[in-house]
């Protein structure tokens, strides 16, 4: 089996998120599927299964297999097209837990079609300031995630958070975010999911499902451009016009290309 490694929210290698992509030959038990992601150990390896009138997608980080996953969603859309799988002037359709999922190519950039989680007020978690080493300004609870605004980006770099306190927070993650002060960008993020592990993930698509909402009705806007600002750091587009369902725009850049050799299945 063909298996990829592509760096996700990024044109550039080595930067964004690297996401594994391997294309099945046939339905493997999820215990292979499990060990495979464990062997990868990236924040997610994607598995894609041809159907009669999609790609069947799941994502696994090395600890377990999640709901929905932006990065690795644009992945595997960028490696279908790059080895014609789907036609290039074709959409990339996906059935996923989260449902349909549609990607389609906008000139060097990927379009995806993802449900928003938009996140609604919630009080401050106690000592959740403290295990992320930040002032909280403001906490919201998505579907998935905590969110927690900040005063500053500058803040949102500093964060130095104590994982071991963070997996005992109730959620997927937890999202640190503030204003941007560079012109460049309108949002600034950070995000820590070490419950799943996950210590910090270099890029997330689904975070930015909270984040266009969130910082679309403070900023009154409907497109905006987030950066998510990891060691590697990332860019995500991001369109919202107040429904339940979000744009997100991202690059992607395959750095492997190999093959998966079968060493028989795990059960």
């Amino acid at each position: 089996m063909e298996i990829f490694q592509v760096d996700a929210f990024t044109a550039v290698p080595f930067r964004g998120n690297p996401a594994a992509v391997c294309v099945l030959d046939r339905d493997r038990p999820e215990a292979w599927l499990r060990d495979v992601a464990r062997e990868m150990n990236l924040s997610e390896t994607a598995y894609l299964r041809s159907l009669d009138d999609a790609w069947g997608l799941r994502w696994f980080t090395p600890a377990v297999e999640v709901d929905l996953c932006g990065h690795a969603t644009l992945a595997s859309a960028h490696v279908l097209w790059e080895t014609g799988l789907v036609p290039e002037s074709e959409a990339a359709r996906f059935r996923t837990r989260s449902g349909l999922l549609v990607a389609r190519k906008v000139g060097a950039w990927i379009a995806m079609d993802f449900p928003a989680t938009i996140p609604e007020p919630a009080d401050v978690v106690p000592g959740l300031g403290e295990a992320l080493g930040v002032q909280p300004a403001a906490v919201a609870r998505s579907r998935f995630d905590l969110l927690v605004e900040v005063g500053s980006a500058a803040e949102v770099v500093a964060a130095s958070p104590d994982m071991r306190r963070l997996r005992a927070v109730d959620g997927r993650g937890v999202i640190v975010t503030a204003r941007s002060d560079d012109p460049e960008y309108h949002f600034v993020s950070r995000f820590f999911a070490p419950a799943v592990g996950v210590d910090e993930d270099p890029v997330t698509g689904s975070a930015h499902c909270a984040l266009a909402p969130y910082w679309g009705e403070r900023l009154g806007r409907e497109e905006m451009v987030g950066y998510q600002a990891s060691a590697r750091g990332g860019v995500v587009r991001v369109r919202w016009r107040g429904g339940d369902r979000v744009e997100l725009e991202g690059q992607a850049v395959t750095v492997v290309r190999g093959e998966l050799i079968d060493g028989g299945e795990a059960t």
